[in-house]
């Protein structure tokens, strides 16, 4: 059986990890974050990582309050969309 179009992809780690570190990521999840923190409402953080293979953001209840709104209404689970 012939193969046709057949491609060879060799990825090259280093180049990735390098790319999930680059400032244009970072300022793409911080972004997303503070979308997110925005649409959740007050009391809630952002907080960037970076970390040896890549940079990840979380959204925190940073505020009694904040928690209080989390466990009865899910503010800040349903502002995940705001980070799309």
């Amino acid at each position: 059986m012939a193969r046709h179009g057949l491609i060879r992809v060799e990825v090259n780690a280093e180049g990735v990890r390098e790319l999930l570190k680059s400032p244009a990521v970072q300022a793409d999840l911080r972004r997303r974050g503070e979308a997110i923190a925005l649409i959740a409402g007050p009391g809630h953080e952002v907080d960037l990582n970076v970390e040896s293979r890549r940079a990840s953001v979380i959204v925190i209840t940073a505020e009694p309050e904040a928690m209080a709104a989390e466990a009865e209404d899910r503010n800040l689970t349903r502002a995940i969309d705001a980070g799309r």
